[in-house]
């Protein structure tokens, strides 16, 4: 499949659009890296914030006042795997890693945010919080129809340096409106609430190198999580049980967002749950009510 998904719970997004054969959208930071070599440099964090003139270098160097941030310079899998805060120069020396790095600490709004380029310069834009849960899960995320200009500017200005020659979509994530984080690809979690039309207009952009999408009537969005225990082995609800959920109001698609032939323990899921099922929604009241009955039905047939 031209767009380049993994997870087949997601493919329901872009099964729909004819995208030709020869071109190419990735959704993994893997295919990034073996597709965009002019632009790979973007996946090392350590780069990435020298650019920005943070405080930044690899672990070996005496961070100059403390907090800092420390985190891997790479990692195309599980990015934030390894980050932490590091409060003191005792705990700085106690904690020295191989490949990672130091930076400064930033405050404020983390944001996720996708945006078209057209040879580095921007022609879309859609931002995205989380409610975080406990152990690194989310309890939804807010897909906003407001601006952020703030990330705008200073995203804006850092794609048209430093991505000329790119035409594609860019996620960057942001504290504080600073980049901590950039991707060569989309979010593929919740296309289907950036509007009608949106991936017809993502292939163009593939296709023609040109940004053709309106998008007059923005609405929020909200994309529900269910998580639950580790352990036990669960079970798909019936086809039945997802497409009642998926009619019921509000709902704009379900994914089941496991294998069931696959023991629960080869799953990357955060330490506070085992991810069951995404629900996205035009508003968070239906997105609740349809993961409350996407758990009754899942906890009923678990194994």
């Amino acid at each position: 499949m031209p767009i380049c998904e993994v997870d087949p719970w997601r493919l329901q997004y872009f099964e729909n659009d004819q995208c030709p054969a020869d071109i190419r959208i990735s959704t993994e930071d893997a295919d990034s890296w073996e597709w965009y070599p002019r632009h790979r440099w973007v996946y090392d964090k350590l780069s990435v914030a020298l650019s920005q003139g943070l405080e930044a270098a690899p672990h070996g160097v005496m961070p100059p006042s403390f907090p800092v941030f420390s985190k891997p310079i790479m990692n195309l899998r599980g990015m934030g795997t390894g980050s932490r805060i590091i409060e003191t120069a005792e705990q700085y020396r106690a904690s020295l890693t191989p490949g990672h790095f130091w930076c400064t600490l930033l405050t404020g709004a983390h944001v996720s945010t996708d945006v078209a380029l057209v040879n580095g310069e921007p022609r879309w834009w859609r931002h995205t919080t989380g409610e975080a849960g406990p152990g690194g899960t989310f309890d939804h995320w807010t897909i906003h129809a407001g601006s952020m200009p703030e990330i705008e500017d200073w995203c804006g200005a850092w794609a048209s340096q430093h991505l000329t020659g790119y035409t594609g979509m860019v996620n960057f994530e942001t504290i504080g409106g600073r980049i901590i984080e950039a991707h060569l690809r989309f979010a593929d979690q919740w296309p289907d609430l950036y509007g009608e039309g949106w991936v017809a207009a993502l292939i163009r952009l593939y296709v023609s190198g040109e940004w053709d999408f309106p998008d007059p009537n923005r609405l929020d969005g909200y994309s529900v999580v269910l998580f639950a225990p580790h352990g036990p082995r669960y079970r798909h609800p019936s086809t039945d049980v997802v497409e009642q959920v998926r009619r019921m109001p509000g709902v704009s698609s379900v994914q089941i967002t496991f294998h069931e032939e696959r023991e629960p323990a080869h799953h990357a899921m955060p330490p506070g749950g085992f991810r069951l099922a995404i629900v996205n929604a035009h508003s968070l009241q239906a997105g609740r009510d349809a993961r409350q009955r996407l758990r009754d039905a899942i906890l009923r047939a678990r194994g």
